[in-house]
C-alpha cells in the first residue's frame, strides 16, 4: 500500500528571471545602491550593493573567458564564505559554467576524487590554507590549470604557475570587458533554465561522494517556494557561516538571496560568529541542530556560573516558558494569569536571553540536517523563537516539507509545500515527487538509477509516516530503524537516532552513539562537551589535564550515567520506544571527528565505520565488561598522525519500567 499527499502548485511571475545571473542583473538594475552582501573584515563591516557585484561578476565572467572557461565548464570553490567566492560562482555561471562548492575544512586527500570526478581546470580559493591543501594533491589532479586566492596574506613569496590572486583575474577581465563589451550580454541570453547550475557532493558515508547535479531551475524552483512559504522580503538579513558546500547554506544565503534580493552577511571568521551575530541581529536564520545545541550549552554555562539567586529566577522562568511559550506561539489560549506572568519573564530572562544568543530579530529560524532533540526545540519556542523543522536533502534542494507558523512541532517536519508529492512505500520509506529533484549523479548512471525511478519518484532512505494533521513523521534513516533480538524487549523498534538526539539535548553530552540493531539491548558511546564539563569540574576543583584524563574521570562517568538515566525514565513513557533504554555505556577517550573518519563534514555519525572502528568497544559493552583497553590512531590540525590510548570504564545503567497506556 502507499499514500499520496497531493501537489500544490504556483505559477510563477510572468517577468521571474530563469538562472541565478539574470536576478543578479534584475536587482542590480531596479535598486542598484541597495546592500547585497556585507563582509566584516578587521572589526568593520563592508557593504557590497547589487550594482557593485554585478560589475565585479561581470569582470570575473570575463577573466574566467579569458583563462579558457567555457560552457559546462567546472569551477571549484573552497572557503569560508566570502563575497567574492560567491561572485566567483557566479561568473562560473554566466559563462554557462557549473559551481562545485567544496568543504573548507576538509583534508587534502579528500578533494582528489571531488576534483578528478568532475574534471575541474578552475578553482577559487579563500587563502593560504585552501592554495596549499590544493598545491599539496597537485600531482594527483593534474587536470587543474588555474588557482586563484582571494586573501593574499602569506601568499607573497608563492610561484607556481597557473597561481594568481583574484585581483589579477578581476584585472584581466575588465581589460577583456574593455575589448568585447558586449560579450556578456550575449552569455547571459545563451543560458537555459535547465542548464546545469552547480554541483553539490555528498559526504560518501559508504563510498566516494556523489555529485549531486542541480540546474537553475530545480534550485530556483525550491528557493521561491520557500520564500512564498514564509512571506520573504528583501528586508530579511541572513548571516552565512555554514559552508557553502552544504546545499542547505547554499540555499540560504545563494538561492534564496537571489530570488529574495535580501542582505547576505559573512562573518569575519569562525571563531567571531556570536558576536557578527549579535551585531547583525539577523531575521532569517538557519542551522543545524548541533548548532542549537551548541548555543543551548553556552548559556547552561553561564547560568552554573551565576549566583544563586539569578539560577533560581533562570529556573522558574524556564519552568513557567515550557508551559506557556509554546501555547503563545502557536497562538492557543493562555490565561490572563500565565500571560501575565510570561511577559514579566519577557523583560527579566527571555528578551535577554535572546539578544545574548544574537537571536533577538529573528522572524523564521530552521534546522534540518538532522533530526532536533523534542526537548532541544521546545526550549527555542519557549523563549519566543519561532524555531521551526523542514525536510529535505541535497537531492531535493532542501525544500520538501515546511512546518507552518502555528504548526510547529517537535515530532514532526512540517506539510509538503507547494509542488512536492509524498508516498509512503509498503516498507515505510518516503518517496518524493518534485520540481527540484537532482538531474543525476554526476558519472554515476547506477547511482540515479537506484535513487530516482522512471516516472520521477525519489527515494529518500528516510522512514516515515503522515499523521492525521498532514504532517510528516521522520522516525530515522530507514536503513538504521532496526529490531532489538532476544531479551526482554525482543523485537521491539530500535531507533538510534532518536535516542541519541535525546542524550544530546544534556548540555555535558556533545555526541552519542547508540548500538542495538540484532542484539538483546541497547547500549552507547558518550562524547563529553569539553567546554560544558570541563567547566564543571572547575567549579568542583576537579583536576584534569585534557579531553582524555577528563572522559576517564569517576565523576564524569557518574554524571553522563545521571543524563542517561533520565533519558531512560523518559522513554519508557513511550509504550513504542521503550524497548530503546540504554543498558551500558561508556564514555569515548576522544572526540569523534570528521578528519579521522567518524563523522561526515556536516557533523553526521558515520555509524558503519564507528562501529567497525570500536569493535572491541561494541563487544566489551554486550559482553559484560567493566573496563577496556583502547588505543586509537588520530590525525591532529596540523596534519601531523598519532595516537590516543586509554583504558575505559563501562557502566550499567537503570531502566525502567514501561508505561502502559489505559485501553
Amino acid at each position: 500500500m502507499v499514500s499520496d499527499v497531493p501537489t500544490h502548485t504556483a505559477s510563477e511571475p510572468s517577468n521571474a528571471a530563469a538562472h541565478f545571473p539574470a536576478l543578479l542583473m534584475q536587482h542590480a538594475q531596479q535598486r542598484p545602491q541597495a546592500t547585497a552582501l556585507r563582509e566584516k573584515s578587521l572589526g568593520l563591516w563592508q557593504c557590497l550593493s547589487w550594482q557593485d557585484l554585478a560589475l565585479m561578476v561581470q569582470a570575473l565572467a570575463h577573466g574566467l573567458h579569458q583563462a579558457g572557461m567555457r560552457r559546462g565548464d567546472h569551477l571549484v570553490v573552497v572557503g569560508e564564505n566570502r563575497p567574492r567566492l560567491y561572485a566567483a560562482m557566479l561568473a562560473a555561471q554566466s559563462l554557462g559554467g557549473v559551481a562545485v562548492p567544496l568543504y573548507q575544512d576538509a583534508v587534502a586527500a579528500e578533494l582528489v576524487f571531488p576534483l578528478n570526478n568532475a574534471e575541474v581546470r578552475f578553482a577559487v580559493v579563500e587563502d593560504q590554507e585552501q592554495v596549499d591543501k590544493l598545491l599539496e594533491i597537485r600531482a594527483q589532479v593534474p587536470q587543474l590549470q588555474h588557482l586563484w586566492f582571494d586573501d593574499p596574506r602569506g601568499m607573497r613569496h608563492y610561484d607556481e604557475p597557473g597561481l594568481d590572486a583574484l585581483d589579477g583575474l578581476v584585472a584581466a577581465g575588465r581589460a577583456e570587458a574593455a575589448v568585447h563589451p558586449q560579450a556578456y550580454a550575449q552569455w547571459l541570453q545563451d543560458i537555459a533554465a535547465d542548464d546545469v547550475a552547480a554541483m553539490f557532493f555528498t559526504s560518501g558515508t559508504t563510498g566516494h561522494p556523489k555529485g549531486v547535479v542541480h540546474t537553475h531551475r530545480t534550485l530556483i524552483d525550491r528557493a521561491r517556494a520557500g520564500q512564498r512559504f514564509d512571506q520573504l522580503t528583501e528586508h530579511e538579513e541572513v548571516l552565512a557561516y555554514l559552508p557553502l558546500a552544504w546545499i542547505g547554506q547554499n540555499i540560504f544565503s545563494y538561492a534564496q538571496w537571489l530570488v529574495c534580493g535580501y542582505v547576505v552577511n559573512c562573518p569575519e571568521a569562525a571563531s567571531t560568529v556570536s558576536i557578527d551575530m549579535k551585531e547583525i541581529g539577523p531575521s532569517y536564520y538557519f542551522a543545524p541542530p548541533r548548532v542549537f545545541e551548541g548555543l543551548l550549552t553556552s548559556v547552561m554555562i553561564r547560568m552554573e556560573d551565576a549566583s544563586a539567586p539569578k539560577r533560581w529566577l533562570f529556573a522558574r522562568c524556564m519552568e513557567l516558558a515550557r508551559r506557556v511559550g509554546p501555547a503563545l506561539m502557536d497562538g492557543r489560549p493562555v490565561s490572563p494569569l500565565q500571560r501575565l506572568a510570561y511577559a514579566l519573564g519577557q523583560v527579566l530572562v527571555y528578551a535577554p536571553l535572546r539578544n545574548a544568543l544574537g537571536l533577538s530579530r529573528v522572524r523564521v529560524a530552521y534546522t534540518a540536517g538532522e533530526a532536533i532533540g523534542p526537548d532541544l526545540f521546545s526550549f527555542y519556542r519557549a523563549i519566543g523563537i519561532n524555531l521551526k523543522q523542514l525536510y529535505g536533502s541535497t537531492e531535493t534542494a532542501v525544500f520538501v516539507c515546511l512546518q507552518p507558523d502555528h504548526e510547529a512541532r517537535a515530532d514532526t517536519v512540517g506539510v509538503p509545500i507547494e509542488g512536492v508529492e509524498i508516498r509512503l512505500a509498503d516498507s515505510g520509506e518516503i518517496l518524493v515527487r518534485s520540481p527540484g529533484l537532482l538531474k543525476g549523479y554526476y558519472k554515476n548512471e547506477a547511482a540515479t538509477a537506484e535513487v530516482l525511478t522512471p516516472d520521477g519518484w525519489y527515494h529518500t532512505g528516510d522512514a516515515g509516516f503522515i499523521d492525521a494533521l498532514g504532517h510528516l513523521k521522520i522516525i530515522d534513516r530507514a536503513k538504521d530503524v532496526g529490531r532489538l533480538r532476544g531479551g526482554a524487549h525482543d523485537g521491539a523498534l530500535f531507533a538510534p537516532k532518536y535516542v541519541e538526539n535525546k542524550l544530546k539535548f544534556f548540555s555535558h553530552i556533545k555526541e552519542a552513539v547508540a548500538f542495538g540493531d540484532g542484539r538483546d539491548r541497547v547500549c552507547a558511546f558518550i562524547n563529553i562537551d569539553f567546554e560544558a564539563v570541563g567547566n564543571w569540574a572547575e567549579r568542583r576543583n576537579l583536576p584534569y589535564a585534557g579531553y582524555t584524563d577528563l572522559a576517564g574521570k569517576p565523576e564524569v562517568l557518574a554524571l553522563i550515567r545521571g543524563c542517561i538515566e533520565q533519558v531512560n525514565a523518559d522513554l519508557a513513557q513511550d509504550e513504542r520506544l521503550a524497548g530503546c533504554q540504554i543498558q551500558r555505556f561508556l564514555v569515548l577517550h576522544k572526540e569523534l571527528d570528521a578528519d579521522d573518519g567518524e563523522l561526515t563534514r556536516t557533523r553526521k555519525v558515520r555509524r558503519g565505520a564507528i562501529a567497525e572502528k570500536y569493535a572491541v568497544l561494541v563487544e566489551a559493552l554486550y559482553a559484560g565488561k567493566t573496563s577496556q583497553y583502547i588505543e586509537t590512531a588520530v590525525k591532529f590540525e596540523d596534519g601531523r598522525s598519532g595516537s590516543v590510548s586509554a583504558e575505559l570504564r563501562l557502566a550499567d545503567v537503570p531502566t525502567f519500567t514501561p508505561t502502559r497506556r489505559a485501553a
